[in-house]
C-alpha cells in the first residue's frame, strides 16, 4: 500500500530523535524549578526596563509585572527576572497542564514541523479532521445531537460566529438576551452583550441587548420566577424580535456565580416557545467542571443550539446543530489556528477525556474539594477578611474584605509578590479568583498556595 511523503517524513527516525532530545533538555532544565523564589538581583534593572518598554509599546501598563522566561514546571512558572511563582490563573484559564508539560510540548513540536504555520478556511492539514471528530464526539456523549464545528482564532470570534448563525436563521429578528453580570468578549458587537460599561465606552451601539437576572442560590424558585417573568415581559414588548439568548452557565467574570439546571431549563423552555436560539458560552468553562462541557454538567445536552469553546481547548470553535448551518459566505476566516495549537488541542482534550480527569471521582472534582476545604479553613480563621470559597471544578473564587474592589486588587498584588498569580473579577462584590492548572497541580501545590494566601491576608 502506497504512503504519502508526509507519512514517511513524520516517521523519520531523525525527527523522533530530535523530539527525544527536546524531551530530555526540557526535563533537565524544568526540574530545576522546584518552588517559589525571588528574582535574581542582577536581573532586576534589566527586567524593570523590559516591563517599562513593553508597557509603553503596548500602550498601557501590565496588570502584573509579569513577562515569562519561557519555561516552568507544572503549576510553577519562571519569569524573565529569574523569579518563580505559582500560576493559579493560567492566562485566565488557558493552560490546563500548566507550564512546560512534556506531552504538550511534544504535541506542539509535532505541529511545528508541519509544512505551514497557520491553518485556515482554505487550507487545513490532516490534524484538523482528527480534532473535529474528537470534539464532536465529546459534545455528543450524552446524545447532544451536534452536527458541526467551525474552528476560529479566539473565543470572542467563536461568539461572533454563533451570533451570526443565529441572526441569519432568525432573520429579521435582531435583539439578544443575556444575563446580568455576563462576560462574552470585547469585539464591537460582543462588547454590547458583556454587562460592563467600561468595555464599550465610546463605542457605537451595534446590538440591542436586554438582560435578565442570574440565578441566586439563596432563592431558588424566586430566581426562576423573576427570570422567566422578565423574559415574558420582553417577549410581549418586542414580539418576534429576539434571535438568541447568550448564556454563561457559570459566570466567571462575575466571580464564579454558579447556575442551576432547573433555572436554565425554565429559561430555555420560555425561549423555545418564542423561537429564540440558545447559545452557551463555554470559553471559560470548557474542561473545568467534572464534565467536558458545562452544558453536560447541567444536563442541557438536548436544549442547546450553539456552543462556544476556547481557552483550555487551545483552539477556539463554535459547535452547532445542522438547523443552524450558515449559508455560504457567512462564516470564513483566513487564520483559524496554528499547527502547534491544533496538535496540542488534540493531546490535551484526549488526555482529559480518557485519563481520569472527569466524573464524580475525577481529578478535577478532587482538586476542587481539596482547594475549597483549605480556603474554607482560612475563611473560618479570618471571617472578617475572607468569605467563600465559591465556584465549581477548577474555577474557584473568594470574596475578600466584603468585596471591596481596592482591597481585593491590593491583595492580588501582594499575593503576586509572595509568589502566586490570581485575578480579580466582578463588582459589588469584587472577588479574587483562581483558574487552577488541573492537569499539573497536586495537593501539595494547593497547600503551599493556601499558605501564601493566608500569609498575604495576615500581612493586610
Amino acid at each position: 500500500m502506497s504512503k504519502t511523503i508526509a507519512s514517511a517524513y513524520f516517521s523519520d527516525s531523525r525527527l523522533e530523535e530530535a523530539k527525544k532530545l527536546i524531551d530530555a533538555a526540557l526535563s533537565d532544565h524544568s526540574k530545576k524549578i522546584t518552588g517559589v523564589k525571588a528574582g535574581d538581583p542582577d536581573l532586576k534593572e534589566e527586567y524593570a526596563k523590559m516591563i517599562a518598554d513593553f508597557s509603553e509599546d503596548r500602550g498601557g501598563k501590565l496588570f502584573y509585572d509579569y513577562i515569562g522566561s519561557g519555561i516552568g514546571q507544572g503549576p510553577l512558572v519562571e519569569l524573565a527576572d529569574g523569579s518563580v511563582k505559582y500560576d493559579f490563573i493560567t492566562g485566565i484559564g488557558v493552560h490546563f497542564f500548566g507550564h512546560s508539560h512534556p506531552g504538550v510540548v511534544r504535541a506542539q513540536v509535532e505541529g511545528a514541523v508541519t509544512n505551514t504555520t497557520m491553518s485556515g478556511n482554505l487550507q487545513q492539514n490532516i490534524d484538523s479532521p482528527k480534532l473535529f471528530k474528537l470534539l464532536l464526539d465529546q459534545a455528543n456523549l450524552n446524545g447532544g445531537g451536534f452536527d458541526h464545528m467551525f474552528m476560529t482564532s479566539s473565543g470572542v470570534m467563536a461568539a461572533e460566529n454563533s451570533l451570526k448563525m443565529a441572526f441569519q436563521k432568525k432573520s429579521p429578528a435582531h435583539r439578544v438576551l443575556a444575563f446580568e453580570r455576563c462576560f462574552m468578549g470585547r469585539t464591537l458587537a460582543v462588547s454590547q452583550i458583556t454587562d460592563k460599561h467600561v468595555y464599550r465606552d465610546g463605542l457605537p451601539e451595534t446590538l440591542s441587548v436586554d438582560y435578565i437576572p442570574f440565578y441566586c442560590a439563596g432563592d431558588h424558585q424566586g430566581s426562576i420566577d423573576r427570570a422567566v417573568g422578565m423574559l415574558k415581559q420582553y417577549f410581549n414588548r418586542h414580539p418576534g424580535q429576539y434571535a438568541a439568548i447568550c448564556m454563561e452557565l457559570i459566570q466567571g467574570e462575575g466571580g464564579y456565580w454558579v447556575g442551576h439546571k432547573d433555572f436554565f431549563k425554565a429559561i430555555i423552555a420560555e425561549c423555545k416557545k418564542n423561537n429564540v436560539s440558545v447559545i452557551i458560552d463555554e470559553v471559560q468553562t470548557f474542561m473545568r467542571t467534572k464534565n467536558m462541557f458545562a452544558f453536560q454538567y447541567f444536563e442541557l445536552d438536548k436544549d442547546v443550539d450553539l456552543v462556544n469553546i476556547g481557552k483550555n481547548s487551545q483552539i477556539c470553535a463554535t459547535i452547532y446543530r445542522n438547523d443552524h448551518k450558515p449559508r455560504p459566505g457567512l462564516i470564513s476566516q483566513t487564520f483559524t489556528s496554528s499547527g502547534s495549537a491544533i496538535n496540542a488541542a488534540y493531546y490535551i482534550i484526549n488526555e482529559v477525556a480518557n485519563n481520569g480527569y472527569l466524573g464524580e471521582n475525577g481529578k478535577i472534582e478532587k482538586i476542587h474539594k481539596h482547594f475549597s476545604s483549605k480556603l474554607q479553613a482560612i475563611s473560618e480563621k479570618y471571617p472578617e477578611k475572607l468569605q467563600g470559597p465559591f465556584g465549581i471544578g477548577a474555577m474557584i473564587g473568594m470574596t475578600l474584605f466584603g468585596g471591596d474592589t481596592a482591597k481585593s486588587k491590593e491583595f492580588t498584588f501582594k499575593l503576586f509578590d509572595n509568589g502566586v498569580l490570581s485575578f480579580i473579577a466582578g463588582s459589588s462584590p469584587t472577588r479574587v479568583r483562581f483558574l487552577v492548572p488541573a492537569g499539573a497541580v497536586e495537593d501539595k501545590h494547593i497547600d503551599e498556595v493556601c499558605a501564601l494566601v493566608e500569609k498575604t491576608l495576615s500581612e493586610m
